[in-house]
């Protein structure tokens, strides 16, 4: 009875970071719209993350991570969350939202593959099943979108790898770390990565255009990032990274209803049937035998 109260926030957390993130490809069309470019979004949400974050850790006297912790966190902000993001914003320019989001959640069967691959985690028969249903998912999924748009296509892949990378950081070094101090640590990491990028593109820095621009903005770095990755450094750190991430699930969900009910993005008959082959491939790993090894890889 103790474990279920931790277990139960730590899912809580992860749920309401789904929902947090789901909105995020919402709120980067609008901001596309009000001028910003991907490398001027990343920068601006980075900084503003991390500007609202740093008077709490310092204030609260929160512990900042050291040691191999901290490593991972740089490496999580500076490498992995800005090649995610990158990835991520620049696929919303080929490929509607609906579908982004979609390919993003290869990542929980990648995860699974590579906590095989690099800590030795078993693959089961039931875990080959899911990451067959996932790839079918995928392959449903693109449909018509592939002949249309493959870059698109080929960032959303990409965009979850480097996210499986990062969630196998945070889950392996950062557990032990302050949630609120360690996403203030790859906050600034990633801004500073974000900032390189935007001077060696050389066009400048680019701020939106309007009012609802800036309302997007705030909305990306306060919502969709503050909130999520604080939300999901607390679930990591209390159901452990495989679990987490079959749990944000959730996610695109909300971002697919959310590009019809305020973008009008048609949902079409195969992002239907390739998204509930993912989540069918996901909530596979997610039943009790998959919690084993979960536990098995975090103690």
């Amino acid at each position: 009875m103790e474990s279920r109260s931790p277990r139960l926030w730590g899912t809580v957390c992860v749920l309401v970071s789904a929902t947090a993130f789901g909105s995020m490809a919402i709120f980067a069309k609008l901001a596309y719209a009000a001028g910003l470019t991907t490398s001027s979004l990343l920068f601006l949400r980075f900084t503003l993350a991390g500007l609202c974050l740093l008077p709490i850790v310092l204030i609260g006297r929160l512990p900042w991570p050291r040691g191999s912790a901290l490593l991972a966190l740089l490496v999580m902000g500076g490498v992995c969350y800005t090649g995610n993001s990158q990835t991520f914003f620049m696929a919303l320019n080929y490929a509607p939202a609906g579908t982004v989001a979609l390919l993003l959640y290869l990542y929980p069967v990648l995860v699974m593959l590579l906590s095989a691959a690099l800590f030795g985690e078993t693959l089961t028969a039931r875990k080959w099943l899911a990451a067959g249903l996932t790839f079918s998912g995928l392959v449903v999924t693109l449909g018509l979108e592939l002949s249309g748009q493959p870059l698109g296509i080929a960032l959303g892949v990409a965009s979850a790898l480097i996210y499986s990378c990062y969630i196998l950081l945070g889950g392996r070094f950062t557990t032990g770390s302050h949630p609120i101090s360690a996403a203030c640590v790859v906050f600034l990491a990633a801004s500073v990565s974000n900032g390189l990028i935007v001077l060696a593109q050389g066009d400048g820095l680019v701020w939106p255009h309007n009012a609802a621009g800036w309302l997007a903005l705030l909305a990306i770095a306060l919502i969709c990032t503050v909130l999520a990755i604080v939300g999901f450094l607390i679930g990591i750190k209390r159901i452990g990274a495989t679990q987490a991430s079959m749990i944000s699930t959730f996610e695109p969900v909300v971002t697919v209803l959310l590009a019809a009910a305020w973008l009008g993005e048609a949902v079409t008959l195969s992002q239907l049937l390739g998204g509930v082959l993912i989540l069918a491939g996901v909530w596979l790993l997610s039943r009790p035998a998959a919690e084993v090894a979960v536990s098995d890889i975090h103690e």
